[in-house]
C-alpha cells in the first residue's frame, strides 16, 4: 500500500512539507509514500527534483495527499492544471474511498491558506475520496504561531525562506502518519 503524495513548490517550503509528511508515512508498517510534482512550463523537467506525476499513479495509489503554495488564496497554476486533466480518472472512479488530504504554504500569515486548503478539497470529493484533516488532538495545533490548521498542515515564511518552524513540522509528520493510518483502517 502506497501514499501518493504530490506536490509543486516554488520557493521549497512545500517540497520540505512533502518531504515530512512522507516521513510521517512511512513510520507506518506496510505502507509507503511516493512523491511526485507537477509539471511546470518554466521549468524543465530534468531539473526537478522530483519525478513528474503520471497518471497511472493515480490508479496504484491507496491515498492522496495534495500539497500546493497559496496563490491568492487558490492553489498554484500548475496544480490546478493537473487536477483539471483527471477527468477520465474521475470517471473510472479511480480513487473513489480511497483516504485523502492537503497541504500548503504561503508567504504571509493571513495570505489564503485556509482557503487554499478547501479548495483542493473540492476535486477530492468530486473524485470520491475520503477527506482527512489534522484533528485537534495534535496538541501541536494549540502551540503554533505559524502554521498548522485542522483542514491540513500548513507553513507561513513571513516573506521569507524561513525553514518551517518545529510545530509545523511536527504536524506535517503527525498528519502523514494519520493518512497512512487510515489506508490501513479502511484496507
Amino acid at each position: 500500500m502506497n501514499v501518493l503524495i504530490i506536490y509543486y513548490s516554488t520557493n521549497g517550503s512545500t517540497k520540505k512539507m512533502a518531504r515530512l509528511i512522507a516521513r510521517g508515512i512511512e513510520m507506518v508498517d506496510g505502507v509507503s509514500s511516493i512523491i511526485r510534482t507537477v509539471r511546470n512550463d518554466s521549468i524543465e523537467e530534468s531539473d526537478l527534483d522530483d519525478v513528474v506525476v503520471e497518471k497511472n499513479d493515480l490508479q496504484e495509489c491507496s491515498a492522496l495527499v495534495l500539497g500546493s503554495p497559496t496563490h491568492f488564496g487558490n492553489m498554484a497554476s500548475p496544480m490546478k492544471k493537473f487536477i483539471d486533466s483527471t477527468t477520465s480518472e474521475w470517471f473510472n472512479g479511480d480513487l473513489v474511498g480511497k483516504p485523502a488530504g492537503v497541504f500548503t504554504s504561503t508567504s504571509s500569515l493571513h495570505g489564503g491558506q485556509e482557503s487554499t486548503l478547501l479548495s483542493m478539497m473540492l476535486p477530492l470529493l468530486h473524485h470520491g475520496m475520503i477527506i482527512a484533516g489534522v484533528p485537534y488532538t495534535e496538541k501541536k495545533l494549540a502551540s503554533t504561531k505559524t502554521g498548522g490548521t485542522p483542514y491540513g498542515p500548513s507553513h507561513v515564511s513571513f516573506n521569507k525562506k524561513d525553514d518551517l518552524s518545529d510545530d509545523e513540522k511536527d504536524i506535517c509528520i503527525g498528519f502523514g502518519k494519520r493518512i497512512a493510518e487510515l489506508v490501513i483502517k479502511l484496507k
